[in-house]
């Protein structure tokens, strides 16, 4: 069923920000930051497209800094938009088939914070990443950071995206991946060739999360990153 009343939908926003919250507590995180710097960053210094696909998007309220959604105009848009402000988080409203142009305005005022995309999200295909985090990024600049997620023990949703809700008490594992600067003025196939890159490595580094969260080896950040960062 789908909200449309105004009071619904905040109610609902409101209930839900309050189990997430609660949920996400009882939670343990391991991290690996792939380029030897703990992310997010200040964006302060620097501000960056964080991307996380749409079955893990739950895990992002464990974060606590100026970090703004990316939120289809669909009606659903607007509940997350509402949990959102629970946790003092932006909303930009837009997607690549409405309010795209509007949102990427949004998205290059310099007071603005980080930008957080679901790049296959809002109706999929599952892991499939499409073309709009490309533009977005090369038409603001900001530098492309995967955040991928894997699960000791967690049920799936029945949905497109089997969206994942780890167990209470369990251990959550993040790999997040180095800084990709996307070059600006792409061309259209320059714009595919860099999607189908990108979306390579998220699924490369997807993998490996998951393979450490079934008791795989954790993920070595390479050395030269480490150094090249650190000079």
């Amino acid at each position: 069923m789908k909200l449309r009343h105004p009071w619904a939908i905040r109610f609902s926003a409101f209930a839900l920000a309050g189990l997430a919250k609660g949920w996400i507590a009882t939670l343990k995180f391991r991290e690996v930051f792939l380029d030897g710097i703990v992310h997010p960053i200040s964006p302060a210094s620097r501000r960056c497209i964080y991307a996380v696909w749409h079955d893990s998007i739950l895990m992002v309220a464990k974060k606590r800094t100026n970090i703004r959604f990316l939120i289809s105009q669909h009606a659903d848009g607007e509940l997350a938009t509402r949990v959102c402000d629970y946790f003092r988080a932006g909303a930009v409203r837009g997607s690549s088939t409405r309010g795209g142009a509007s949102a990427l305005l949004q998205m290059t005022r310099p007071d603005d914070g980080h930008l957080l995309i679901t790049p296959d999200g809002p109706r999929g295909p599952r892991r499939r990443l499409q073309p709009g985090i490309i533009r977005a990024a090369s038409i603001t600049g900001m530098p492309i950071v995967l955040a991928a997620y894997g699960f000791d023990r967690a049920w799936r949703a029945p949905s497109w995206d089997r969206m994942a809700v780890p167990c209470p008490g369990s251990t959550v594992y993040c790999v997040v991946s180095e800084m990709i600067q996307v070059p600006a003025g792409l061309s259209r196939p320059a714009v595919e060739q860099w999607r189908s890159d990108i979306e390579h490595r998220f699924l490369e580094i997807t993998e490996s999360a998951e393979r450490w969260a079934a008791g795989g080896p954790r993920p070595v950040v390479p050395p030269a990153r480490t150094e090249r960062q650190a000079a």
